[in-house]
């Protein structure tokens, strides 16, 4: 089949983020300005740079008590920081359970039954059983087509790593499973790796 976006797919479930997938997770922790914290999951999100090492997410629907956005992204525009917690497979039910749309006023950690851990370069919690995290200095946020679509860019100052989760000095994702949304309701784990060298590059 074929479609234009404008026209509509005429299928039972839009096939977008389907096609677009695995995605990697970024469960996004912050505190407000008011000192009331959130965390909710987002699969519109990735690593886009090295050095410095910069990351992205989209926020892209709101809600009635935040106006044109969504806690997370209301937070980070007021404060200019966030927190990116990596879901592990022993995670996947709080960080499903954290996704539920909830009053402004509920801290998610408590809903999730998830323990915190103070950031160290940013006032900010994170997950304190997430296999790493990462600590972001908000760069730029980006309106994007549509309505209520904001992209939001952080640099990462403090990276958090489960000691557990090294193996011979690289960080293992075979450690703890690594989550990644599919499309619909659908998840994926990553149990099994292959490697391949570039050409030219040695073994």
């Amino acid at each position: 089949m074929f479609y234009q976006p404008q026209d509509g797919h005429g299928l039972p479930h839009n096939p977008f983020s389907a096609i677009v997938s695995p995605r990697p997770i970024g469960w996004i922790s912050t505190r407000g300005a008011d000192g009331r914290d959130n965390l909710a999951p987002y699969s519109f999100f990735n690593a886009v740079a090295y050095s410095p090492p910069q990351v992205m997410f989209s926020s892209t629907s709101t809600k009635p008590d935040r106006g044109d956005t969504k806690d997370s992204a209301g937070n980070i525009r007021d404060t200019g920081v966030f927190c990116v917690n990596i879901v592990s497979y022993a995670l996947r039910d709080a960080m499903n359970a954290s996704s539920a749309m909830v009053a402004r006023e509920q801290d998610e950690f408590d809903l999730a039954g998830l323990e915190k851990a103070e950031c160290e370069t940013i006032n900010c919690p994170r997950v304190a059983a997430a296999p790493a995290a990462l600590e972001c200095k908000l760069t730029q946020v980006i309106p994007l087509e549509g309505d209520n679509n904001f992209m939001m860019l952080g640099e990462v100052t403090g990276i958090h790593i489960a000691d557990g989760c090294l193996e011979d000095g690289r960080f293992d994702v075979l450690k703890y499973n690594p989550m990644a949304r599919l499309g619909y309701r659908d998840y994926a784990v990553v149990r099994d790796l292959i490697s391949l060298n570039r050409p030219g590059q040695k073994p």
